[in-house]
């Protein structure tokens, strides 16, 4: 399937390749994702300050927290693209297991993978906004207790974020990336 809307090809302009340099860290060729926005440079811009925040330490999120929440996200947006990418670049940085992975997929966090509490509310909380666009009381208190509020405004928007790329991905029908995880390989829950 083409893409509808087709990443930038080099040679890049020399505003599209240094904006595409910051986006894409140590000098990897940039992913489709980011010369496709790359086709609006100031939201390119834009967005590149807050891809920025969420993938660094200042989140107040640990990357397997927000490794969990992306990759829920992903999924359950059925979007292919960045679930893979974020599988195959930082799975093994979050210390998700193959069990996990498969339950982040097609799963919940009832499954027996997950054997801590902070897991299971990441996945909850990535379902109940997917699912109800909201998190109901019950849950925001099992949260809170876990959570700082600093913490909560994170895992909000971290969601939020990964929904907006989602819908790009899968609406401008984004190839998916040489070397990502692809869905059809992952193992049907045990």
């Amino acid at each position: 399937m083409a893409a509808r809307i087709p990443p930038l090809s080099p040679p890049y302009s020399d505003q599209a390749a240094d904006l595409l340099r910051r986006m894409m860290p140590g000098g990897q060729e940039p992913i489709a994702l980011f010369r496709t926005y790359a086709r609006s440079l100031p939201l390119a811009e834009a967005l590149n300050g807050w891809g920025g925040y969420v993938l660094s330490r200042r989140l107040s999120l640990s990357l397997r927290d927000r490794e969990i929440l992306i990759d829920r996200t992903c999924a359950r947006c059925g979007c292919e693209y960045e679930w893979g990418v974020h599988i195959a670049h930082f799975a093994d940085r979050a210390a998700l297991t193959a069990d996990q992975i498969t339950s982040l997929t097609t799963g919940t966090g009832a499954d027996p993978c997950w054997t801590g509490e902070r897991d299971r509310l990441l996945l909850d909380a990535a379902d109940a906004l997917h699912d109800a666009n909201d998190i109901d009381d019950a849950l925001w208190a099992r949260l809170a207790a876990e959570f700082t509020d600093e913490q909560m405004l994170d895992l909000l928007m971290v969601c939020g974020w990964y929904h907006a790329i989602s819908f790009t991905a899968r609406a401008a029908r984004l190839p998916l990336e040489p070397g990502a995880a692809r869905f059809s390989r992952v193992p049907e829950p045990r």
